[in-house]
């Protein structure tokens, strides 16, 4: 089985369970994603399965990746992303992946690129408290004294400073799965993950979990 998809984080809304309590949730649109390579270990020394995402126009796409997809068939796809499986012989390529390898009240792992914020301040990028704000204080966002003596003379590396702050890929592990609709291609998930709205994510199931309940 397929462990994995490719998504889009399409927004945040917000559940309510029998008991009538609100579960916030994500909205994923997760696949459908086709294979359109197959790893083997007699060839590339690893099993894994190479899906595609995202339909896109072949005038978009250049000669190199137009004869890779034409191997498996004649979509182009903007995404691409190796899987591991067990056992690749179970899958051939052009073969369509949906939701139905996700299962309501499991447990998946979602990766995405955070939002990027540019040039910033440590207040911002890491939590800073600030300087005081009254008496005359000049110093209410500045990082204040970052140096040192006569020795070692300068800034220690690894000094929390203002600087480029975001576009980070992160992880968000162990989110439960609160509903699949596969005629819609939706996947909801209770809690936030990383990302911009039409941003790029790869949900997979979780491991750890398993592992934990066959303990």
């Amino acid at each position: 089985m397929c462990r994995g998809l490719l998504g889009k984080k399409l927004g945040m809304m917000s559940l309510y369970a029998d008991d009538g309590k609100v579960i916030p949730v994500t909205v994923i649109q997760a696949g459908p994603c086709y294979v359109t390579q197959i790893k083997t270990n007699e060839v590339d020394g690893y099993t894994a399965l190479q899906i595609a995402f995202d339909e896109r126009k072949e005038k978009h796409i250049n000669k190199p990746l137009k004869g890779h997809f034409k191997k498996s068939s004649d979509k182009c796809y903007s995404f691409l992303k190796e899987i591991k499986v067990d056992n690749p012989d179970d899958f051939k390529l052009g073969q369509e992946i949906t939701l139905n390898i996700f299962n309501v009240g499991e447990f998946v792992n979602v990766t995405g690129v955070t939002k990027g914020h540019g040039f910033s301040g440590g207040i911002r990028r890491h939590g800073f408290h600030g300087g005081p704000k009254t008496h005359g204080s000049k110093c209410v966002r500045i990082p204040g004294s970052i140096g040192s003596s006569t020795w070692p003379g300068r800034v220690v590396k690894g000094k929390k400073l203002p600087g480029h702050y975001g576009v980070d890929q992160q992880t968000v592990q162990n989110l439960r799965v609160v509903a699949v609709r596969e005629q819609e291609n939706l996947l909801l998930v209770k809690g936030a993950v990383p990302g911009t709205q039409n941003g790029l994510l790869v949900i997979k199931k979780s491991l750890k979990i398993q592992k934990k309940a066959k303990k």
